[in-house]
């Protein structure tokens, strides 16, 4: 059984899924429906080729610990009478802990994708819910040697964690090759870029509470995307949350016409700004991943990452709220000037064959 519950985790989800689908294995699948929005859930399920799920608990927003206790109460009813052999968890939302306890309380096993990630911040849910995944899944399943590494630090035993390599790498070669062939599935993207003219671009996204909760913080973020955008065009695809939190400062109408506020989009049309962009500002984790990948140079809107590899050997650099830096940086790449980055071990579009492996030698 795999639960999801947020955008970043589909994206984790498809390859294994489409992979598990060509065993003997059967298998269901959970969405708790925390990401609820139809351009960050629906459209995502339907481009990247998942079922519609055999259980919707339709969790919808609210507190960490309401969304948490919510998905706890509704997925053991389900265990209840449908108990799997095994549950797998994606990522670091909310839902994954969620799944993770119950399953603990039951002795269901649970094999986590994305495992021993650490950004070092437990001021971010995100660090909380990863933590404390990894302490009691039964198999961890390591996007990066860092995050084995992690987890050996935290003492976990050796024998459960295993080197998979970056399960969204998997979908991003897939969408890419789709893409490739399929030109008319990039109209809302090519909508945008006709809108600019085709003029270079810088493609932005933010959501983070650090950087989108507090009026002060929101303000100073879009003044700094302001000031750059009249050099560059930025195009901006708009988190719900971020929307607004915007409406509620009244930031929205003070935005200049450089900086292009648009719907959120969907993975192929994001997928093929990213590739294109000159450079990409984001708050994001798989973004951090997918530019890497990309060879987009990818400054990130935060003070740590989960995701040092990116930067070791990808296209990320860290620039937190520094928004003079971040400035400095965006004219550093816009000079060509900027590092060109490595391939990375294991990212390389294999990654669901090797944890199908892995779940059936531990079944």
């Amino acid at each position: 059984m795999h639960i999801v519950g947020a955008r970043p985790n589909f994206m984790k989800l498809a390859p294994l899924y489409k992979e598990i689908s060509k065993s003997i294995h059967s298998q269901k699948l959970v969405h708790t429906g925390q990401h609820y929005d139809a351009l960050m859930s629906d459209v995502f399920f339907e481009q990247l080729q998942i079922p519609n799920p055999d259980y919707y608990l339709g969790i919808g927003s609210g507190s960490h610990t309401q969304q948490t206790a919510k998905t706890m109460l509704a997925l053991e009813e389900i265990l209840l009478k449908d108990r799997p052999d095994m549950m797998i968890v994606y990522g670091d939302v909310n839902s994954t802990l969620a799944a993770t306890l119950v399953c603990c309380k039951m002795q269901i096993p649970i094999a986590h994708v994305e495992a021993g990630l650490r950004s070092r911040d437990r001021n971010m849910p995100e660090e909380i819910n990863r933590i404390l995944t990894d302490s009691v899944a039964d198999i961890l399943l390591t996007p990066s040697q860092d995050g084995s590494e992690n987890l050996l630090h935290e003492g976990v035993d050796t024998h459960k964690i295993h080197l998979v390599g970056n399960i969204m790498i998997d979908t991003l070669v897939q969408a890419l090759d789709i893409i490739e062939k399929n030109p008319q599935l990039l109209s809302k993207s090519l909508e945008v870029l006709e809108a600019i003219q085709h003029k270079p671009y810088i493609l932005s996204t933010v959501h983070r509470p650090s950087n989108v909760d507090k009026p002060d913080s929101l303000q100073h973020l879009f003044n700094a995307l302001s000031e750059i955008s009249s050099q560059t065009d930025v195009i901006l695809p708009l988190h719900p949350r971020t929307k607004k939190q915007l409406e509620e400062a009244n930031i929205l109408q003070t935005i200049p016409a450089t900086l292009h506020i648009i719907e959120p989009l969907g993975y192929f049309d994001f997928i093929y700004l990213q590739k294109h962009a000159t450079c990409i500002l984001t708050d994001s984790g798989g973004i951090q991943e997918e530019s890497s990948y990309l060879k987009t140079p990818c400054l990130t809107l935060r003070k740590n990452t989960e995701r040092p590899i990116t930067i070791e050997l990808g296209t990320n650099e860290l620039v937190g709220d520094d928004y003079d830096l971040l400035k400095e940086k965006v004219n550093i790449i816009l000079n060509d000037q900027y590092k060109k980055g490595q391939e990375i071990p294991f990212w390389d579009g294999k990654t669901a064959q090797r944890i199908l492996q892995v779940l059936e030698n531990n079944l």
